[in-house]
């Protein structure tokens, strides 16, 4: 049996976020063929190293998705996911927002795989992620609620200013 080979876009490729993802996709032995990096027009151009070959940093546009891709990691805020998310789902592309955009909406999934996996399949194209001091505490606390069904957490969280 042939293993299918996947195209994935990171859009938002290079900020703090984006530069991240890339380091772990760089980890990891997953069944992509081919990567395709995304950011603003103000970055386009720019060469990545990743996986010992040279991309160049595409503009994100209306059209980026039209060539088929299967998934996309969306890392570049809430406006630009808004606007671009939908299209590249519309596409039959898979989307993994890390934006606070769809978080809220009742359509799309809010998911962190080592809690609730099962919720990827009820994604209409678009997957939401919580924001990052969520996905650590909810990994924390889900053992505790599966032994004692925890019934209120009050969780606060701060950054700093400067």
């Amino acid at each position: 049996m042939e293993n299918k080979k996947y195209k994935l876009g990171l859009v938002g490729a290079t900020g703090l976020v984006g530069r991240t993802a890339i380091k772990v996709l760089e980890e990891k032995n997953l069944p992509i063929d081919e990567y395709v990096f995304f950011a603003s027009k103000r970055s386009c151009g720019k060469e990545i190293n990743f996986k010992g070959k040279k991309y160049i940093v595409r503009e994100l546009t209306e059209n980026s998705f039209d060539e088929g891709f299967d998934f996309a990691i969306f890392s570049a805020g809430g406006e630009t996911s808004k606007k671009y998310a939908p299209i590249a789902a519309s596409k039959g592309c898979i989307v993994v927002d890390n934006s606070s955009a769809f978080r809220m909406d009742k359509d799309v999934p809010l998911v962190v795989p080592e809690v609730n996996p099962e919720e990827i399949a009820k994604n209409n194209g678009i997957i939401a992620n919580p924001n990052c001091s969520t996905i650590q505490a909810v990994v924390a606390l889900k053992p505790l609620d599966d032994k004692y069904k925890i019934k209120r957490i009050v969780y606060s969280t701060y950054q700093a200013v400067s």
